[in-house]
């Protein structure tokens, strides 16, 4: 559990225009539009025709824009993916690049937490601006279609591509996090070259460990569920986040959805949903609770003012 003291500048999002619908792949795999949405709460999802540099750079260019920053002010670059094209360099060496950052010393890396991802390089970029750092970019960014099976109807349905991003700075606003996993359950979800997963398995531990990762954030830094104005999830599988709603009782409403509309896009689930709840409340600051769940197993959850 960890506690810093940041302030979120500013917020971005890229979503690629090429929409893929349901009725689509039901002529290429034996599926339906009322299967898919009746078990997994996904009508539409995005499918970019750019690489996951490119997303990652316009999501990043989004934020900048967005808080009208100065991109040389940014001195260090996080970003969360488990899809980039190649070992290496870096998605966020490049994103260095293609921004044109010409600061004299500026830390670049990528983190690997599967659909946990942004929220552990969240975490990470905020313990390193207490240091000697001065604006974080931490970007959230995957093409899932890279490593999708579009011969498996139990996962392709499933994914799409996207990048959010979000940059921070230290500040006096509080930030939360409690941030886990376990080594033991990686054969229930992996990417090799295509992603497996045991859909039934998958699902039982997301039902279990999301209440348990928002209990925890909250009991241990003495807060409640009423002091939270907004839950973002991540979009796995709305009956995912129904059923957690059900477990804590809580209002639909205050949890933020859009699954129907991106499916999982894995690391860049979360930071799309806040980019997108910031532009519906622009003038307001609120407490936001964002918890998800990935491959390994990873899991955590963050409580920010956004």
């Amino acid at each position: 559990m960890s506690k810093y003291k940041t302030k979120v500048v500013s917020t971005g999002r890229f979503i690629p225009d090429k929409i893929l619908t349901n009725d689509d792949l039901s002529k290429m795999v034996d599926t339906s539009d009322e299967w898919i949405y009746t078990r997994t709460g996904i009508k539409t999802r995005r499918i970019a025709d750019e690489s996951v540099l490119e997303l990652a750079y316009l999501a990043g260019l989004d934020a900048i824009k967005k808080g009208n920053v100065d991109k040389n002010d940014i001195d260090l670059i996080v970003v969360a993916t488990i899809t980039a094209e190649q070992k290496t360099p870096s998605i966020a060496n490049m994103v260095q690049k293609k921004l044109e950052i010409e600061n004299t010393q500026v830390m670049t890396f990528d983190l690997n937490a599967a659909c946990t991802g942004f929220v552990y390089a969240l975490e990470v970029a905020s313990a390193l601006v207490q240091t000697n750092f001065n604006k974080a970019l931490v970007i959230g960014v995957e093409k899932m279609t890279n490593v999708v099976d579009f011969t498996d109807r139990n996962t392709c349905i499933l994914f799409g591509d996207a990048a959010g991003a979000m940059i921070i700075e230290k500040g006096n606003d509080d930030i939360f996090f409690y941030n886990d996993s376990k080594g033991d359950l990686t054969d229930l979800l992996t990417v090799d070259d295509k992603i497996h997963m045991d859909g039934r398995k998958v699902y039982q531990f997301a039902v279990d460990i999301i209440p348990k990762s928002i209990n925890r954030v909250l009991e241990e830094n003495n807060l409640t569920l009423d002091e939270i104005d907004y839950i973002i999830p991540h979009q796995a599988n709305v009956r995912i986040i129904d059923s957690f709603i059900k477990t804590l009782n809580l209002d639909r409403d205050k949890v933020l959805i859009n699954i129907d509309k991106y499916g999982n896009t894995s690391a860049a689930s979360i930071p799309v949903a806040i980019d997108e709840y910031k532009d519906d409340n622009a003038n307001s600051v609120k407490n936001v609770l964002i918890v998800g769940f990935g491959g390994g197993f990873t899991w955590g959850a963050a409580i920010i003012k956004i």
